[in-house]
């Protein structure tokens, strides 16, 4: 990885970072931070300098786990949150958010592989079970 992309990288997350915080202090609507901080910056960032690097084709791989990291991140949030309600250890919360977050995103994406393949595969067979049927 070059260092322009560290930096750009760098840049771009903190910015993010910081306009979260900003809206934070600066606006009264404390869930508009919170829309804020889950802004996808990391990713549009990854997205755009491995587009730039690799092309489309890499970028749109690097978009797709994206995907599954985001649907990751709603189970992420759901935990943080019903924890918090259940018990005031905003620190566990957070570990517990972390690891259901990667573990949800390996599965969702595991589960869509999976679906994939039995579709490739009930589409492989539909043309031998037509002549099979047609011998009959």
């Amino acid at each position: 990885m070059k260092s322009k992309d560290l930096i750009l990288r760098f840049v771009l997350g903190g910015l993010a970072v910081m306009l979260s915080y900003l809206v934070s202090v600066v606006l009264p609507w404390k869930l508009l931070a919170g829309m804020f901080a889950a802004f996808p910056a990391v990713m549009v960032t990854a997205v755009m300098v491995v587009g730039q690097e690799n092309g489309s084709r890499k970028a749109a791989q690097i978009a797709q786990g994206a995907f599954y990291g985001m649907l990751g991140c709603a189970v992420c949030v759901l935990t943080v949150l019903v924890f918090l309600n259940w018990r005031p250890y905003w620190w566990l919360s957070i570990l517990f958010g972390i690891v259901l977050w990667f573990g949800s995103a390996v599965v969702i994406a595991r589960m869509k592989d999976w679906v994939t393949q039995q579709h490739k595969h009930k589409a492989a067979a539909a043309p031998a079970a037509a002549r099979a049927a047609g011998d009959l």
